[in-house]
């Protein structure tokens, strides 16, 4: 599902336009990007928690040349599903 199938969905769910449903699904990613960007976790109960990681520097390799690479280290963004998600992706109840 991309994002336009998935504001078709909102807006036939929630009985409202596309052009709305866009405008709050938009929304409620750039709230959950400028929170993450600031170090704040957004926890949705019963779907997950986006929150920012750090990912040290490390070495690796060239695949085509064998040689080493230093990686910096860089900011991440982690996602956990909630215990609801998991369990209906795994079809418990």
């Amino acid at each position: 599902m991309n994002k336009s199938e998935l504001v078709e969905k909102i807006a036939n769910d929630a009985n409202i336009s596309k052009a709305s449903a866009d405008r709050v699904l938009s929304s409620a990613i750039d709230t959950i990007i400028k929170a993450v960007t600031k170090g704040n976790d957004v926890q949705l109960i019963g779907f997950g928690t986006f929150k920012s990681g750090k990912r040290a520097a490390r070495i690796g390799r060239n695949p085509q040349t064998g040689a080493e690479l230093k990686i910096p280290a860089a900011k991440t963004v982690k996602f956990g599903a909630g215990k609801a998600f998991k369990d209906a992706v795994n079809k418990r109840k």
